[in-house]
């Protein structure tokens, strides 16, 4: 495995990681509140790159694009994600998660008429089952666990979300940088999670819970901002400049893996058989779609 690939491997471990890191912050923090702190901290370390002289060469059309990946790819993520994860388990949002490689080929077949290969259809009907099977795990006796059930949906629309900002973002990245895009996202991101967390950011800084918080719970919400924001973003964009796209579908397999093992190791969660079922469904189906088709060379006349 050459650097490239261990940095494509770092970015999914530190993505699957905060799934779990998100679920211990919501323990102690409200959504809305922990999903602004996120954008400021992004926006502090991107600030530079937010130049008035270099935001006056973007586009109108391109800055309605970037405006669509904030409103779907960090405002609607975040917020889903982190709703999701405060009620359902890290080791089913993980599993959940790594089923953003087949939506993103299911929803270019459906918006962008971008017809899948037989391979790409095996991999999201594996996805499919592997969502089903982690829903189905929570009905015991005929009794679903509402809860659950609802946070694994949150999870599936942030999946969903992701997916539409992958879609969008591959107009862009061929007239802007992807740091820019970055920058730009982010700050619209932080525009649109501003009235929704702010109320509850003043209300939760007068009440008796905010004293409660621990110091290593505030070092978890400025390492997850950095690390959500500025860490992975910047280790998958040095990776996959030198791994082709179909080799580097695979990698994002250590994403439900990460978020398994903190769950695991630090939330005393316990990985059942169904969701083991679920991440070889999903795990298969990543790498069945990113195995390279052997070419037969042509036959001589």
């Amino acid at each position: 495995m050459n650097r490239y690939s261990l940095f494509l491997v770092a970015a999914m471990l530190l993505v699957g990681s905060n799934v779990g890191i998100g679920k211990t912050i919501v323990a102690f923090l409200p959504v809305p509140l922990f999903a602004l702190l996120r954008f400021v901290i992004a926006l502090a370390v991107l600030w530079p790159l937010l130049r008035v002289s270099r935001m006056r060469r973007v586009k109108r059309g391109e800055w309605i694009n970037l405006f669509l990946q904030a409103l779907f790819g960090t405002f609607g993520f975040t917020l889903l994600m982190l709703g999701g994860v405060h009620r359902t388990s890290a080791v089913a949002a993980g599993v959940i998660t790594s089923t953003i490689p087949a939506v993103v080929a299911l929803f270019s077949w459906l918006f962008l008429r971008e017809r899948p290969d037989a391979r790409a259809f095996v991999s999201i009907a594996l996805a499919i089952v592997g969502i089903a099977v982690i829903n189905l795990a929570h009905v015991d006796g005929g009794q679903a666990d509402p809860g659950s059930f609802v946070g694994n949906l949150m999870v599936l629309g942030a999946v969903c979300c992701e997916s539409f900002y992958v879609i969008l973002s591959r107009r862009l990245t061929q007239t802007l940088a992807p740091l820019e895009i970055c920058a730009y996202t982010h700050l619209f991101g932080f525009l649109l999670m501003l009235p929704v967390g702010l109320p509850g950011a003043l209300a939760f800084v007068q009440s008796p819970d905010y004293a409660s918080v621990p110091a290593s719970v505030w070092a978890l919400v400025l390492w997850y901002g950095l690390s959500a924001s500025v860490f992975s973003f910047c280790l998958w964009m040095m990776g996959i400049r030198h791994v082709p796209g179909s080799i580097a579908g695979v990698f994002t397999a250590v994403l439900p893996v990460a978020a398994a093992l903190y769950g695991i190791a630090f939330l005393g969660e316990r990985p059942t058989p169904a969701h083991g079922i679920a991440l070889a469904c999903v795990v298969g189906g990543i790498a069945l779609a990113s195995l390279k088709t052997r070419r037969l060379p042509p036959v001589a006349s």
